[in-house]
């Protein structure tokens, strides 16, 4: 428990609730809040929601004193007041990452006439056998792993239980061959716009196209579905996902930095 002033002139106390939470209580009233996060790759994330930047400071001097380094976060890059706040806490950025408007209309995207190759047949969201789609997600994190690491892909990875690396097969389509899956896209129906979590083919694979199949097909199907756009999040190290993304005519509407305390 740590005991401070500075807002308002009344004493504000800090104090660890539980393990992964703190609050910041004037006057018998909760004035602020932190919470961390352990994510698959073992990271742990923190977040802060105060109304006043001099309780943020206290929580974030707390929470940062009691916790192993490095700590990561992720901010809106247009919230430039959080920003400057983990900023004066000592984070700094590790990475950007674009999210994108994605038109769905084959007219267009130009993806109307992109089909896979021959020997390469696309199975619709929802309809992978699970047994092949697991193994699939496998393959492809093992080679993440060995290369750039699964920490650069997208920032907003969902905690799961230990050893559970595909939460819900039915938001996957998936690009199969006759000695199985090779690749493999991640759609999140998301209310006010399907989001593309994820679009990844097997690394002795790549470069024949199978991956502008799988998003023209799941872009097709949103499309008659009515759906006009759909989004996508890019780290803006990834230089091929910002080609395909960009090359269906993807704008960029947003970006959000993950920052980080080593």
């Amino acid at each position: 428990m740590h005991v401070t002033s500075g807002m308002d002139e009344h004493a504000v106390v800090i104090a660890r609730v539980a393990d992964n939470q703190w609050h910041a209580v004037a006057d018998d009233r909760v004035v602020g809040r932190g919470d961390t996060s352990r994510r698959p790759d073992g990271r742990i994330f923190v977040s802060i929601d105060a109304w006043h930047g001099a309780v943020f400071d206290r929580l974030a001097e707390a929470m940062l004193a009691d916790l192993p380094k490095p700590l990561y976060t992720v901010v809106d890059e247009a919230e430039l007041d959080l920003r400057s706040h983990w900023e004066r806490a000592g984070f700094t950025i590790r990475r950007r990452e674009w999210e994108y408007v994605v038109p769905t209309d084959p007219q267009v995207t130009g993806l109307g006439s992109a089909p896979p190759p021959a020997d390469v047949t696309i199975v619709g969201v929802g309809e992978a056998q699970e047994g092949p789609l697991r193994e699939l997600d496998r393959v492809i994190r093992e080679e993440v792993e060995a290369t750039v690491g699964w920490q650069e892909m997208p920032a907003e990875v969902l905690p799961r239980p230990a050893g559970v690396t595909l939460a819900d097969p039915s938001k996957y389509a998936v690009a199969a061959q006759s000695d199985g899956y090779v690749g493999l896209v991640r759609v999140a129906p998301v209310t006010r716009r399907p989001r593309i979590g994820l679009i990844a083919v097997r690394s002795d694979r790549h470069r024949r196209g199978i991956a502008r199949a799988l998003l023209a097909h799941v872009l097709d199907s949103l499309h008659r579905r009515g759906i006009e756009t759909a989004s996508a999040e890019v780290n803006e190290s990834n230089g091929a996902a910002m080609a395909l993304f960009e090359g269906v005519g993807a704008r960029r509407a947003s970006s959000n930095l993950e920052l980080v305390l080593r």
